[in-house]
């Protein structure tokens, strides 16, 4: 089975994020894999182990998303390709990200391809549907469940606060959703394989694309950070005096009623 996993380069959200000119530094900052595309690399492996084939995880970006793609090999996938913008693109957005993995991806012939439901740097979860739609191949987003019989993929995927099954013929792009397994740290063994492993880069021109074939639809105007919250206030006497002081508090200060 031909498998893909489409991986992007985040920010560690738990570290501490500075912002400088309505940009975020880099400087200092620490990168890891997209949690959610790290659930889909586990199943992509799992997915291979039960029906053969290989998985070559692929991202778009920097040569600093090499170390990512290095983990992923590590975890288990069999090959990695960089397509390195860096010095080709000033901007970029959804857009540009899923127009160049799709054009790398069209004459591959993936069987399946996985993505992470969303990223945790811009939670727009479009990079992965979007591929889809140009290669024009189904999608199923958010899937907790994923079984594979012939050339039939069953899948069960969160739906407002429930869950639907359904069934999707192959080839096929999904995105992973929490739950839907649990990713392997990488061993001390799987790390030395990982050195040996091929990891590819290429450029914009490797895949006849131009910058204004990839130019984005969006523009970012400013990145700013969420208002730091207010120590909560703690009512303390009787229980009637704590009622109407937040009855008042309601009223006068969050204006809610």
């Amino acid at each position: 089975m031909n498998i893909y996993v489409l991986l992007k380069r985040t920010f560690d959200t738990e570290e501490k994020i500075t912002l400088s000119n309505g940009k975020i530094q880099e400087d200092g900052a620490e990168f890891i894999i997209n949690p959610y595309d790290e659930y889909a690399v586990e199943e992509a492996i799992q997915v291979r182990d039960q029906h053969g084939g290989e998985v070559t995880v692929i991202t778009v970006g920097s040569e600093d998303a090499a170390e990512q793609l290095r983990k992923a090999l590590a975890m288990g996938a069999d090959k990695a390709v960089l397509i390195n913008t860096e010095d080709e693109l000033e901007a970029s957005d959804q857009f540009t990200t899923a127009k160049i993995l799709a054009e790398y991806l069209q004459d591959k012939n993936p069987d399946l391809i996985l993505a992470g439901n969303v990223a945790i740097d811009g939670g727009s979860g479009q990079v992965g549907p979007r591929v889809a739609e140009i290669l024009g191949i189904p999608s199923v987003t958010t899937i907790t469940n994923l079984e594979i019989e012939s050339n039939v993929a069953k899948i069960t995927r969160d739906v407002e606060g429930d869950s639907e099954v359904i069934e999707v013929n192959l080839p096929l792009l999904v995105t992973a959703q929490q739950g839907l397994n649990e990713p392997r740290y990488p061993s001390l063994p799987g790390i030395m394989k990982a050195k040996k492993k091929p990891l590819e880069e290429l450029e914009l021109d490797d895949l006849d694309l131009e910058e204004d074939d990839v130019a984005p639809k969006t523009k970012t105007i400013e990145i700013f950070l969420p208002p730091k919250k207010e120590a909560g206030k703690i009512l303390e006497g009787e229980l009637e005096d704590q009622v109407r002081e937040l009855v008042q508090l309601l009223r006068t200060e969050a204006k809610v009623i």
